[in-house]
């Protein structure tokens, strides 16, 4: 595992994505060639735009596969999940190259079959790429190779883990039992201490060590350790593991000093302004595109309503610092939905959503308001999602370190966003706050631009609308 831009990626994700974006560029290159060689009416090749457009095309199709998720851990576990992605990540990396060969008038209208050439090259040469990538990554010869010490609770953590999500990149070897108090690792999985740490590592080929022990004041064999470490095995607490392969900060795990010591949780000022600079200048971008979008969600609006009816909501939220400010959206509930005064979380088939609210909802256009609280400083683009104020109050008394997560903005979409369902309850908030830690800790611009690229993902398939 590598760490860029706050995320950890398998090394086996990356070298798929070099591959694919050589691909794209090649499929380019092939296209130009072969218009060039066998057209009766040649293009000059020499032509300097024609030049940068095999890497304009290759970086807008990364850009769209990275979008629809196609990089993510579990985008290949169903085939029909998989086509489904890719063909809509051919669908708007294609329309984005359109764009620029109609609208900006980039290529004569001669040179406009490149794109239907290039995309088609492209795409059996990704099928191709993802047919070898999945025969490679689930030979567990090529994966690392995790030895965890400890048959407790916390190992269970881990085995249950490794069972219900896709980790491409490892393979649990073995649980060394160091005496837990507690044994719920099946005795095939267990490895008897009967050699020392490096040996066991050495005979199980192992890459890597997780201390899963679920008593720490406990002795560890911490020499031992140390040594398999200097021989180059890495070796990692619980709380690195799972964000590392989960892309969370366990609550259950979690202790103070860890977030002390730890990498992450660094607002420097350059970062900050950086941070809004970019929210502004994406937030006008974002109005202006989508300024008729919401004059036909207003009409509509007026429609259903019979102009009875406010078209925007505001809903008091809690902001950085705990700072209170109003939100707004496109009102999707009825104007009666909590006429008795009490607070309540969204739920699955709501009866008090409209039916226009339903589209928006699913659509995620009723959030689109929340530009001109980006705008006012209130809100990011990305960070936690605001929450209302009695549910912080709730939540806080209820969840350790759920006011951490008010260390930064709230944002227009989020981490959670990308990789949790939709939340209405209390456990959910709590499963949801693990990827806010998460997004605090390792918070950068490079991350806020990933995330808002593959919001699109988010909104195109509906994931996590109520």
């Amino acid at each position: 595992m590598i760490k860029l831009f706050g995320i950890y990626i398998s090394k086996a994700v990356v070298l798929l994505g070099v591959i694919e974006t050589l691909i794209f560029f090649l499929s380019m290159l092939g296209a130009i060639y072969l218009r060039h060689k066998y057209s009766l009416s040649p293009i000059p090749v020499d032509d300097e735009m024609l030049k940068n457009l095999p890497a304009l095309f290759a970086v807008i199709m990364f850009s769209s596969l990275t979008a629809l998720g196609l990089y993510q851990k579990g985008s290949m576990a169903s085939s029909s999940g998989f086509l489904l992605r890719l063909i809509l990540g051919f669908l708007v990396g294609g329309l984005a190259m359109a764009s620029l060969f109609f609208t900006l008038q980039l290529f004569p209208l001669s040179e406009r079959s490149l794109l239907t050439h290039g995309l088609i090259i492209s795409i059996l040469g990704i099928l191709v790429a993802r047919t070898l990538f999945v025969r490679v990554t689930s030979d567990k010869t090529l994966k690392r190779r995790v030895l965890v010490l400890g048959v407790g609770i916390n190992a269970d953590r881990i085995e249950e883990s490794v069972k219900a999500k896709d980790t491409v990149g490892i393979v649990v070897v073995g649980y060394v039992n160091l005496g837990d108090r507690i044994e719920l690792i099946d005795e095939e999985r267990q490895v008897v201490k009967d050699q020392t740490l490096l040996e066991i590592s050495n005979r199980l080929a192992v890459d890597e060590i997780v201390v899963a022990v679920d008593d720490r004041r406990k002795k560890l064999p911490n020499h031992e350790l140390l040594e398999c470490k200097i021989k180059g095995i890495q070796i990692l607490d619980l709380l690195t593991f799972f964000e590392k392969e989960l892309s969370i900060i366990n609550i259950d795990l979690l202790y103070p000093s860890w977030m002390l010591y730890t990498d992450g949780y660094r607002q420097r000022a350059l970062n900050r302004t950086i941070k809004k600079s970019f929210d502004m200048i994406v937030g006008i971008v974002i109005f202006i595109v989508s300024a008729p979008v919401m004059v036909l969600v207003t009409l509509a609006s007026l429609i259903e309503s019979g102009g009875r009816d406010p078209i925007l909501y505001s809903q008091v939220r809690v902001g950085k610092n705990g700072k209170l400010f109003k939100v707004y959206k496109f009102r999707s509930m009825r104007t009666d939905a909590e006429a008795d005064g009490v607070a309540r979380w969204a739920s699955k088939n709501d009866t008090r959503i409209t039916k226009l609210g339903g589209f928006l909802r699913k659509t995620r256009l009723d959030e689109l308001p929340q530009i001109f609280n980006i705008l006012n400083g209130d809100m990011s683009l990305v960070g936690p999602r605001p929450e209302r104020p009695e549910f912080v109050l709730q939540l806080s008394n209820d969840i350790p370190y759920y006011l951490q997560r008010h260390w930064v903005k709230p944002g227009l979409t989020g981490w959670a966003q990308l990789l949790y369902p939709y939340g209405a309850s209390e456990e959910d908030a709590k499963r949801k706050l693990e990827y806010d830690l998460y997004y605090v800790k390792n918070a950068s611009t490079m991350l806020d631009f990933i995330i808002l690229l593959q919001t699109i993902e988010v909104v195109l398939l509906g994931k996590g609308a109520q």
